[in-house]
């Protein structure tokens, strides 16, 4: 089977690498505006948006999906009621991880497989918890770790893991794939293992 990741990602990227899943990049144009403000239907309303998008593309460039498979993936962070994607500028990232300070927050990542003759969605949703950063330690974090790229305005696998006293569920996913339920879905609608 061939892979097609729908995601410019360089996180993603990683994970499918370290994985050994042998793989090419095509990035997605789909719209991610939205109107859903439950983070578990946005993310998979997005990954699907984003696979069927790059299904389009590569299909209409003559590419077969009889042996391909594409992944598509969006994730998001979820705390009192508010979704945040990635920081608009230095204030947002700040006023994004002063929420964290001290609390729990949900990562969610919406996660799509599409083949030839069919598709399948799903999500997986991680807790993280922060300790209490005071204001010095959030603009220094902002000015060394340029989070504008990350939803959430933070990357685990990055500085923030200084900061971060507990995760439940899957690593993966807070890094921006989530692995576990990638393997499972492509078990259910494919029939075999992915690895």
């Amino acid at each position: 089977m061939k892979f097609i990741l729908a995601s410019k990602s360089p996180r993603r990227r990683e994970i499918l690498e370290m994985l050994g899943i042998d793989f090419e990049v095509i990035t997605s144009d789909a719209d991610e505006s939205s109107d859903i403000t439950d983070p578990r239907q946005l993310v998979e309303e997005l990954s699907l948006r984003k696979g069927l998008a790059v299904r389009d593309a590569f299909i209409a460039k003559g590419g077969d999906l009889s042996d391909t498979v594409i992944i598509s993936s969006d994730t998001v962070v979820a705390i009192d009621g508010e979704i945040l994607g990635k920081p608009r500028d230095e204030e947002d990232a700040r006023r994004m991880l002063r929420l964290y300070s001290g609390r729990s927050h949900e990562v969610v990542s919406g996660i799509c497989l599409i083949g030839e003759d069919r598709q399948a969605v799903s999500h997986e949703v991680t807790t993280v918890t922060f300790d209490e950063m005071d204001e010095e330690t959030v603009c220094s974090y902002v000015r060394a770790a340029q989070p504008y790229d990350k939803a959430g305005a933070y990357a685990i696998q990055g500085l923030a893991s200084a900061y971060i006293t507990g995760i439940e569920g899957d690593y993966f996913n807070v890094v921006g794939l989530p692995v576990h339920r990638m393997c499972c879905l492509y078990r259910e609608i494919f029939k075999e293992n992915l690895l």
